[in-house]
């Protein structure tokens, strides 16, 4: 099985201007003595960058109230949405095994450009790192590494010629449902890295949210299932 993959480095001209929401308290949305789920606002970094002046982040965040809370996978700083932090090194060796085994099933919310044709579908191409314009991945169908994202059309605004769509990363690559989208013709709204100048300057942030997770918790096997109502 592969693992959960580190975000991406935000690229330098992303953080020359960083400015992370004001914090106004942390909206828990599960706690137990395992792990926490957080909402994660679009803006804030999931960890700390190099650097003082990039230290705000939501792990950063949490630690003023639970100081053993540990990153088990990230968010792009643009993402808004759900976040899973274990509470101790044993809770995050069992929740990391199950992002690992594929056993935490997400889903996003996205508005993307264009009238999706089809109510749903998959998109199955390979992704690594476009290096030379890091931290940007491409489709690679030689040394790409095997990425499976399904979608499904929530909604259709023909006046405005958006498709709002469900995403399901099967696999979780860096970028992956942004790159998929933007490969199929569908590029994700306000997408600084991917979409075209007139689709980033149709969205004030990058309309994508994480909406959902469900998952066996890693003591009890009981599934934990929890939402987020999604901000656009």
């Amino acid at each position: 099985m592969m693992s959960e993959p580190r975000e991406a480095a935000p690229a330098l001209h992303q953080l020359v201007d960083y400015a992370p929401p004001p914090h106004r308290g942390l909206d828990i949305v599960h706690a137990d003595d395992s792990f926490l789920i957080v909402n994660k606002p679009s803006g804030l970094l999931s960890v700390p960058g190099r650097g003082e002046r990039f230290h705000d982040s939501m792990v950063s965040r949490v630690m003023l109230e639970f100081p053993q809370a540990l990153t088990v996978h990230r968010l792009d700083m643009q993402t808004s949405g759900l976040l899973v932090l274990a509470l101790g090194p044993l809770a995050h060796r069992e929740l990391s095994e199950l992002f690992q085994a594929r056993q935490v099933h997400k889903r996003y919310v996205a508005q993307v450009d264009g009238l999706m044709s089809a109510d749903q579908g998959e998109v199955a191409l390979p992704l690594i790192t476009d290096w030379p314009n890091r931290p940007r991945q491409k489709v690679d169908e030689v040394g790409g590494k095997p990425a499976f994202t399904r979608w499904q059309v929530l909604a259709r605004d023909a006046l405005q010629s958006h498709t709002r769509v469900a995403l399901e990363p099967v696999t979780g690559r860096s970028h992956q449902l942004r790159v998929h989208m933007m490969s199929i013709g569908h590029a994700i709204l306000g997408d600084p890295l991917y979409a075209s100048a007139e689709v980033r300057a149709q969205a004030g942030r990058l309309l994508l949210h994480a909406a959902e997770l469900k998952l066996p918790h890693p003591r009890t096997g009981e599934w934990v299932h929890v939402t987020s109502p999604t901000p656009f």
